[in-house]
């Protein structure tokens, strides 16, 4: 990463990207507790979970032509498929390639898949990032990793971690863009994170 002259319209447009990224996060927490709940209550065999979860999965890939949205998407050996390093670049992801992986996302886990969030909201962060820079002028790679670290900030309540998560992973030339976006997405993103045990009075979410 270079550093980018934190001129106020880019503050601006990164500011107005953390709240997006605060709203989708509560979006991601909200679905995947919505869904874990109406399936077990509507679908009391823990067997039959897992296989009306996958069954969906499955279908609504095939709906869409695509399975860029399965598996953890860190990368994709197809150089046209749509994964976190490829969400760096300017075309590196679809308008919607956000929502897929959040609905397959929380489909995935609310019928009893087990695995994790983390990856998959990096996804999420990164993909969406991307488009909002592609409509916006902004720097690509800057609001793909912006979005990479933001979403997981507001999902997670922890802008602070994931500002320092940011400075970690891409350098901390541009940091004070990471600190408004994570913040940004941390006061829009609702007192209910992913953890359900986690207290949102709590000092410790901070971190």
């Amino acid at each position: 990463f270079t550093w980018i002259s934190p001129d106020f319209l880019l503050l601006i447009k990164m500011l107005a990207a953390g709240v997006v990224f605060g709203f989708v996060s509560r979006i991601f927490s909200w679905s995947s507790h919505l869904i874990r709940s109406s399936a077990l209550r509507y679908l009391p065999s823990p067997w039959l979970r897992p296989v009306i979860g996958g069954l969906l999965v499955i279908a609504i890939s095939f709906a869409i032509g695509s399975s860029d949205y399965l598996g953890l998407g860190v990368s994709n050996p197809d150089p046209e498929a749509v994964s976190i390093l490829s969400s760096f670049n300017a075309g590196g992801a679809d308008p919607l390639s956000w929502f897929w992986k959040l609905l397959l996302t929380a489909i995935t886990l609310g019928f009893g898949f087990r695995g994790g969030e983390v990856t998959p909201l990096f996804f999420v962060g990164a993909s969406l990032g991307n488009i909002i820079a592609v409509n916006t002028g902004s720097p690509v790679d800057l609001f793909a990793a912006a979005g990479f670290i933001a979403v997981f900030a507001g999902a997670t309540n922890t802008p602070v971690a994931c500002t320092l998560m940011g400075i970690e992973l891409f350098g901390i030339d541009n940091s004070v863009f990471f600190a408004v976006a994570c913040f940004a997405s941390y006061a829009c993103s609702g007192h209910k994170g992913i953890y359900s045990t986690q207290r949102s009075d709590n000092v410790a979410m901070f971190l």
